[in-house]
């Protein structure tokens, strides 16, 4: 038995057939339409590609943008909290500059006055001084000597 196929380029294109393409053939035409559709998706998905490339390049600038405010933004609040913060040391060193003023005028004051009430009892007793530093001066030495 003979194969149909085999002579299918016997047949006779008037009787209304065609004949069959060779294997070949339809292996080159199976290429190429492979190869014009991967052209076509190849195409497809560069073009894809470079709408999420400009999108991606837009979303940056827009977040580097809003960081650029944000930094703006924390750097006025910073220097308005050093400034705050600097006049409160300022008021805080002023107050403790007038309160040691006060204090030492009151140390010299008092300094004075027990210098005066020392004079006068050392003035009025004088005996009773001279034997008591004498004594003083007695028990330091000794402590001294140990």
């Amino acid at each position: 038995m003979t194969d149909p196929l085999s002579h299918a380029t016997s047949l006779d294109p008037d009787t209304g057939f065609t004949p069959l393409p060779s294997v070949g053939q339809a292996a080159n035409d199976l290429r190429a339409a492979a190869g014009e559709k991967a052209r076509e998706l190849a195409h497809n998905v560069g073009a894809q590609a470079s709408s999420l490339k400009e999108l991606a390049i837009g979303s940056a600038q827009h977040f580097r943008e809003v960081a650029g405010e944000k930094v703006g933004q924390l750097k006025a609040s910073a220097a308005e909290k050093a400034e705050e913060i600097r006049h409160s040391a300022a008021e805080h060193a002023q107050r403790l500059q007038e309160s040691a003023a006060e204090q030492w005028h009151d140390t010299r004051v008092l300094t004075k006055e027990f210098h005066l009430t020392a004079e006068d009892y050392i003035r009025q007793n004088p005996t009773k001084c001279v034997v008591g530093a004498l004594g003083l001066g007695v028990l330091i030495g000794l402590i001294v000597r140990r």
